[in-house]
């Protein structure tokens, strides 16, 4: 599968290829500060099947934190476009940057116990209070 996307003001663009490691909405907290509220829709990708095609991100990583994510969003709009999970050999991309959202078919919802009332998961949908077995 090849995934093209990029930010809002078109400066930061990118390619993923690859077979998709999870395709998810997750209801964690810390996504729902990125969201403005709702869940993080997203598709881990291959880090090696991942580049940027135009411009680069910025950057931010709490340094608060043990094992902190990093994002990485448009210097310029703001719009978050990627998430690195450090030991995690995929890049976490957000639907709606993708050029084409449609290729988004969500197979988990995770992280449900931070779940709002106002956030859906569709009925039938496997759900889990954080991660999966693996």
């Amino acid at each position: 599968m090849k995934l093209e996307g990029g930010c809002y003001c078109g400066k930061v663009r990118y390619e993923a290829e690859g077979e998709p490691m999870m395709a998810a909405q997750c209801h964690c907290r810390e996504c729902q500060y990125i969201t403005g509220g709702g869940p993080n829709m997203f598709v881990a990708m291959p880090v090696n099947g991942f580049k940027y095609t135009a411009s680069q991100p910025k950057q931010f990583t709490r340094s608060d934190l043990e094992r902190a994510v990093t994002r990485e969003f448009c210097p310029d709009c703001g719009t978050h476009m990627v998430t690195k999970v450090p030991g995690l050999p995929a890049v976490v991309l957000k639907v709606g940057t993708f050029d084409d959202p449609k290729l988004f078919n969500p197979q988990v919802a995770i992280y449900t116990c931070d779940k709002q009332a106002f956030h859906h998961v569709p009925e039938g949908m496997p759900a889990f209070e954080k991660l999966p077995a693996r």
